[in-house]
């Protein structure tokens, strides 16, 4: 993206050399001014105005680019502190789809460049009306000036006299006196042409540089939007092919972003999977070693060296207790057979 400080810099120097002019001129344009001091003071504060418009027209082009360099070298930057005004729906289009690659429709892409197209032009606008603004004034000027010219010499002829025997000296000096007023007149009509075509030149030369930067600006962001958008079916054909239905090729460009979105997944999931396997080898890899150990070889036999033993200590137990048994029955049978005797 290129930046508009090089428009910034070519307006500097502009205002820089009719500074330097005026400077020059500036006791003949002081006379001019004071010949309607309401009027082209008027002038020079719409002048003003207009100069401060195109400069921050051209400066705020600098937020934008900014945005768009920290938003292509990280997506992320979408949510970050700096928050576009003329890219404003673009920067909430994007953010919604911030994680991952994403891409554009051709329809979408349009919509987008003709909305900023639109607030481009809402700014060049105003500088329009402002150029026409001072033109107005000077012209106003000028015909006010004539106004009171035409006036002015109309009083002055009226007032003089022709009778004989009159002074000529003092018609001489009436005279004089009576075109001090159809001068100022020409004066308010020169010096209000002058201010507002001067201003009108200045504006429209800081438009000019503004224009051009925008048409940059807008050029740069319609090759990298390019770079993003994918050409759906009905995007391209010639004037004689039927196209495909609007909502058709929406559901197509739906699907087809579900699908993308999808395969994100997809890929995520594979991702997640293959590490959960190489965590499950090492696990499985420690327990072999663990098996392996001589702490468990020793635990295993002398749990079955205790196993045996058990087996023959329940074994000699039983054999007892089946010797007392019969003893004890030899000696109740022993017992009830002298009973019996």
């Amino acid at each position: 993206m290129t930046r508009p400080t090089i428009y910034l810099i070519r307006m500097g120097i502009f205002l820089g050399v009719v500074a330097a002019l005026a400077a020059i001129l500036s006791f003949t344009l002081f006379d001019a001014f004071r010949a309607n001091i309401g009027l082209n003071g008027v002038i020079l504060l719409v002048l003003l105005w207009g100069i401060i418009h195109s400069f921050r027209n051209v400066a705020s082009l600098g937020r934008e680019v900014t945005w768009i360099e920290s938003f292509r070298r990280d997506q992320a930057a979408v949510t970050s502190n700096i928050s576009p005004r003329l890219l404003s729906p673009m920067a909430t289009m994007l953010g919604e789809r911030a994680a991952g690659r994403f891409s554009l429709s051709t329809t979408a892409m349009r919509t987008l460049l003709d909305g900023i197209w639109s607030r481009l032009d809402e700014r060049r606008e105003l500088a329009r009306y402002l150029i026409g603004l001072l033109v107005f004034l000077g012209l106003l000027g000028t015909f006010w000036g004539l106004l009171e010219t035409v006036r002015s010499i109309g009083g002055v002829i009226a007032s003089l006299s022709v009778a004989g025997g009159g002074d000529v000296s003092a018609g001489f000096e009436q005279l004089k006196a009576g075109l001090q007023e159809p001068l100022a007149g020409m004066g308010t009509a020169f010096s209000s042409s002058l201010f507002g075509l001067a201003g009108s030149l200045i504006v429209g030369f800081l438009e000019l540089q503004a224009g051009q930067a925008q048409n940059r600006f807008y050029n740069d962001l319609e090759e990298w939007l390019s770079g993003l958008t994918k050409l759906s079916s009905g995007g391209i054909g010639t004037e004689g092919d039927a196209s495909v239905p609007a909502y058709i090729q929406a559901l197509l460009e739906k699907t087809a972003d579900s699908l993308e979105r999808l395969e994100r997944i997809m890929s995520q999931s594979e991702g997640t999977r293959d590490s959960t396997d190489r965590h499950l080898q090492k696990v499985a890899d420690n327990l072999d070693k663990l098996g392996d150990s001589p702490a468990l070889q020793n635990i295993d036999q002398t749990l079955t060296r205790m196993s045996q033993d058990t087996a023959q200590g329940r074994n000699q137990l039983l054999e007892e207790l089946r010797g007392e048994i019969r003893l004890l029955a030899r000696t109740i049978a022993a017992a009830a057979g002298q009973s019996k005797q």
